[in-house]
């Protein structure tokens, strides 16, 4: 209790300074509350309807500077809660955490940017290119195959685009003592390229083992994808490779051989399942009905690499409605089938808190829905 008033305190600190700030440092405030209504239903009989945070944004609230210091250099820096709006909870079970999204300072620079801190990955920022959701409703297998998504100690380096093509390094410090520097770190590489309607790149991870590891395999999260925008709309396709089967999954399927969100950021290389490779194709497209309206579908197939049948195949259709720049009404029509020895169930940005388990998701067919609002601030 006493280090929720502790980071209550602080926070208000942030907010009631803002104002003196903004001349010096060009501090802004802004945040999201994503709440939907879920349902889903599994071929075993049983159903499950709740609210649900972070459809397609987790719940937020975030402050972010830029303070330009001349000759092209700038100080920025990145402050991001995460919170469940159901609840009023605290996001990823980090009750110690102030800010559990993003801490980080950095210098931005004619020869690229710099940050050191608790950031994003690669894998995560690129959700808009992956398909028409931004990769994060019951439909899209990427999302429930599971994503990295942030890690703890991180030092990062972007170049500047040219020509169009940006890459990005990543590198999390263990900080544990008695290992040599790589030992179960947390590595990311990434290239992005633009030119005119079209868009592709390779955001990937990596992961070493602890010396002690009974399993030697690392930890790995490759992702290829491309797509294309016609004009009223756009075709999204994506590859994805790797032996980290995630929270996402459940029951049958390994869960989380290492951390989606930096809580560590170690790989213990105890898990055998790491041994065992997915293969994860997506095709998606949207169109734009009206400025306001913009409708899609997609599909995607996860096969297991090992011919253990702990794979699945599903897709969605849905739609977005603007009601304003700042607030959207979305619903998904979802279905996933696992084969059987899978355990593959629905996320979103936020795993839904009303969710199926155990044999409602082994080897089940799971239908889903959901309908709900989005507020930016």
């Amino acid at each position: 209790m006493n280090k929720k008033i502790v980071a209550l305190a602080v926070l208000a600190t942030c907010a009631t300074g803002v104002t003196s700030a903004q001349a010096q440092s060009n501090i802004t405030i802004y945040g999201s509350v994503d709440q939907y209504l879920g349902y889903i239903k599994s071929n075993s009989g049983n159903k499950i309807i709740g609210l649900n945070d972070g459809s397609l944004l987790r719940s937020r609230i975030g402050f972010r500077g830029v303070e330009t210091l001349g000759n092209g250099y700038e100080a920025k820096f990145w402050l991001e809660n995460g919170f469940n709006a159901d609840t009023g909870t605290g996001a990823e079970s980090s009750a110690n955490r102030l800010f559990d999204r993003q801490a980080w300072v950095g210098l931005n620079t004619p020869y690229g940017e710099f940050r050191i801190g608790r950031q994003n990955t690669e894998i995560l920022a690129i959700g808009a290119a992956i398909d028409y959701t931004e990769r994060t409703t019951f439909g899209s297998i990427v999302n429930n195959f599971g994503v990295p998504s942030r890690y703890d100690n991180d030092i990062s380096y972007r170049t500047p685009r040219i020509g169009g093509l940006q890459g990005v390094v990543h590198y999390a410090l263990t900080e544990l003592a008695g290992q040599s520097v790589g030992s179960q770190a947390v590595y990311q590489f990434s290239l992005d390229y633009t030119n005119g309607p079209y868009r592709a790149g390779y955001a990937g991870l990596g992961a070493n083992p602890a010396p002690s590891a009974t399993v030697t395999n690392k930890v790995q999260y490759h992702n290829l994808y491309a797509n294309y925008d016609y004009g009223q709309g756009k075709v999204y396709a994506t590859y994805v490779r790797s032996n980290n089967v995630t929270a996402s999954a459940n029951g049958l399927n390994a869960a989380a051989i290492l951390s989606n969100i930096g809580t560590p950021s170690t790989y213990a290389g105890t898990d055998p399942n790491a041994r065992r490779f997915y293969n994860i194709y997506q095709l998606s497209a949207d169109y734009r009905v009206s400025p306001q309206l913009r409708v899609g579908a997609l599909y995607g197939v996860i096969k297991d690499q090992s011919g253990g049948n702990a794979g699945a195949k599903g897709g969605n259709v849905g739609a977005f409605y603007d009601l304003s720049k700042r607030t959207t009404l979305y619903s998904f029509l979802s279905y996933m089938q696992n084969e059987a020895n899978a355990g593959f169930r629905f996320s979103g940005s936020a795993g839904p808190s009303a969710n199926l388990a155990g044999a409602d998701v082994n080897g089940r067919n799971l239908t889903g829905f959901q309908a709900g609002i989005l507020h930016r601030f």
